[in-house]
């Protein structure tokens, strides 16, 4: 079965080769030959997981060495593999979702000349994610890192005509270098703390490293999560990256790129169980974010950015989760894997809007569509209930024990981990309740764009269509599944292990608590949505909705605190560069070039006036030593 495991990657990786060299030739099958690669790889991982699911809980991991990559003396770097229940976790979703996302793309992209290059964009982005959660080592998870940040460049930009599109690319590839210089210097304190990268041994020896050491280690992987999972203050890319298609959006929103972070944290346990402080900065950077994520979705118009503001918050739900250590790792990973369904089914079924509505994404122009595109309604409501935690439903089994691990963190920390998370719940109801009604619910409100066409929306073909309904299935039946005889906390327990704390608060309290705010939510938003006509255009709006509208000035910040002290910094540099430096150099330069030129005035060729010097010479020398013997 070892073997096995390499071809994981090796399937979608032949395709994204395939595909982006094999030129023209494969260009009316490409887009098949890519989806056919990763449901393989699909397929693989299923094999790998019904092995494992016949083995011991603890004999169930894995290991698969290829071969040496860098062996230097007493250094040595490999290329090896890890599958255990955390990674497997990952693949199924990566790899599952990820075909369904190529199934939908068939009909999405089907009228684009580049397909075949899009695909393959597609494949190189599940290869890169694989390799990423599959390496046994931070060094070769750093090459997987990159490679989510390469893809996710290209795949943003694949309309690189629109200056929007080929400016969102760039945007996020820069915002996450900051983030991947964090994953850097954090590989270098590895292996200048315990000689080697692989996670074995650091994990297994964090508990003899200093807690300084740990927690410099520990906030530098911080910072690489923040910028692959959009989290505060590397947030600012996610919703620029809607400009690429939306099947990339689904992609990178739900099982790639954001949880990435989410993966590092969890897999990095042992070394924040040890460093209370780069802990502390996690739960922090969640509640913050998923707060300023699900406010930030209150005040879009534009149907993908509503998603991509949900997306932060819940991404959020998942750092704080992580952050509380034993306690929230697995609840981390089963709302990842829930947000996987209903996320991807609600990216899916925006696309399947835009496809029905000539590529309209303002909500406001939408209205009624539940009658004219049933499949895409019921499908995207189901994801809608499972988002906000409607009982049953998947959100409402994982999100909800986040809340109920974030009051278990016991304190004031767990009093105010708990409250941001309720809130956060509050605020998702609403926004989520208030794209359901401007989209689906009320009068068409569609108008003819600049050339005179009228939008007529219709149900988008078989190809989208069914991705969503199994996706819908997901977004139902997966956290029902994962929480009965808590089946995936057993199942991933002994990877990440697990502690129940000390809640103040009872299950059915917490319950309870989030049934109370979600319902005040859902009425905030049929009272302003569902019983007033929408406007055509948004109002004026208080401060914080101005603020929520660009993004609560996130561009801005980065704008007053990155940039502009950039370009003074870069100024000053210039100036000192061009007065200073070249001042010495070119002073230095014609100072010696003056006084040359003088000298060699002195060599004019005439005989008579070297006649002349050494006469006067003689009779300088002459009248000195005359006077000095006078003295």
């Amino acid at each position: 079965m070892e073997n096995l495991i390499g071809l994981l990657v090796a399937a979608p990786l032949l395709g994204a080769a395939l595909l982006l060299c094999g030129g023209r030739r494969l260009d009316g099958k490409g887009h098949l030959l890519g989806t056919a690669l990763a449901l393989a790889s699909f397929v693989i991982g299923a094999v790998l997981f019904a092995d494992m699911l016949g083995r011991d809980e603890h004999d169930r991991a894995l290991h698969s060495h290829l071969f040496s990559w860098i062996p230097v003396g007493g250094f040595r770097a490999d290329v090896a593999f890890q599958l255990d229940q955390l990674s497997m976790t990952f693949v199924l979703l990566i790899t599952g979702v990820g075909s369904l996302i190529h199934i939908y793309s068939i009909g999405y992209m089907e009228h684009d000349e580049r397909r075949r290059r899009f695909f393959g964009y597609l494949n190189l982005f599940l290869a890169a994610m694989l390799l990423l959660v599959l390496a046994d080592n931070y060094l070769l998870l750093y090459v997987g890192w990159e490679g989510v940040g390469l893809a996710s460049y290209l795949l943003i930009g694949f309309w690189q005509h629109k200056p929007s599109a080929a400016t969102a690319a760039k945007k996020a590839f820069i915002v996450n270098r900051v983030g991947d210089v964090g994953l850097s210097i954090a590989i270098m304190l590895m292996f200048t703390t315990f000689g080697t990268f692989a996670f074995a041994p650091v994990l297994s020896n964090a508990t003899d490293a200093s807690e300084g050491k740990l927690t410099a280690i520990g906030l530098m992987l911080l910072l690489a999560a923040c910028g692959k999972s959009a989290q505060v203050p590397l947030q600012s890319w996610l919703g620029d990256a809607m400009e690429g298609p939306t099947p990339v959006s689904a992609l990178i929103h739900a099982a790639t790129m954001v949880t990435a972070g989410v993966y590092l944290i969890t897999r990095s346990g042992a070394i924040f169980n040890n460093a209370p402080d780069a802990q502390t900065a996690v739960v922090t950077v969640g509640a913050v974010t998923l707060l300023f994520g699900a406010i930030v979705g209150c005040a879009k118009d534009d149907i993908k950015k509503a998603l991509a503001g949900s997306t932060m918050s819940q991404i959020g739900y998942m750092i704080l989760a992580a952050g509380l250590g034993p306690i929230g790792y697995v609840f981390a990973i089963m709302h990842l894997v829930t947000h996987g369904f209903f996320k991807a089914g609600l990216f899916l079924g925006a696309g399947s809007v835009m496809h029905g509505m000539n590529d309209e994404v303002d909500m406001r122009k939408y209205g009624g569509l539940r009658k004219y595109m049933p499949v895409t309604f019921v499908t995207f409501g189901l994801g809608y209930l499972a988002i906000i935690g409607f009982p049953g439903l998947s959100g409402f089994w994982s999100k909800d024990k986040i809340i109920e691990a974030a009051f278990a963190k016991g304190g004031t920390e767990g009093w105010i981990l708990g409250g941001a998370a309720l809130l956060g719940a509050a605020i998702t109801a609403y926004y989520m309740t208030r794209v359901m009604l401007l989209t689906f619910f009320g009068e068409k409100r569609w108008v003819p764009d600049e050339q005179g066409n009228e939008p007529h929306p219709h149900e988008s073909p078989k190809s989208m269509t069914i991705p969503m309904i199994v996706l819908a299935f997901g977004s139902v039946f997966a956290g029902g599944l994962f929480s009965l005889n808590d089946a995936f906390l057993k199942w991933l327990e002994p990877v990440t292990s697990h502690s129940h704390g000390h809640s103040p608060l009872s299950a059915a309290t917490v319950t309870a608590g989030t049934m109370v705010v979600l319902l005040i939510g859902v009425a905030i938003a049929w009272v302003q949505y569902g019983r007033r006509p929408v406007p055509s255009t948004a109002p004026r709006g208080s401060l914080l909705t101005r603020a929520a509208r660009r993004d609560l000035l996130q561009d801005d910040f980065n704008h007053v605190v990155l940039v502009k002290p950039g370009e003074y910094l870069t100024r000053g540099l210039v100036y000192v560069d061009h007065k200073l430096v070249d001042g010495v150099v070119n002073g230095t330069a014609a100072s010696v070039g003056g006084l040359s030129g003088r000298l060699r005035k002195l060599q004019n060729g005439y005989a008579r006036t070297y006649a002349v010097s050494m006469f006067g010479g003689t009779a300088v020398l002459i009248a000195a030593t005359l006077l000095m013997r006078a003295v």
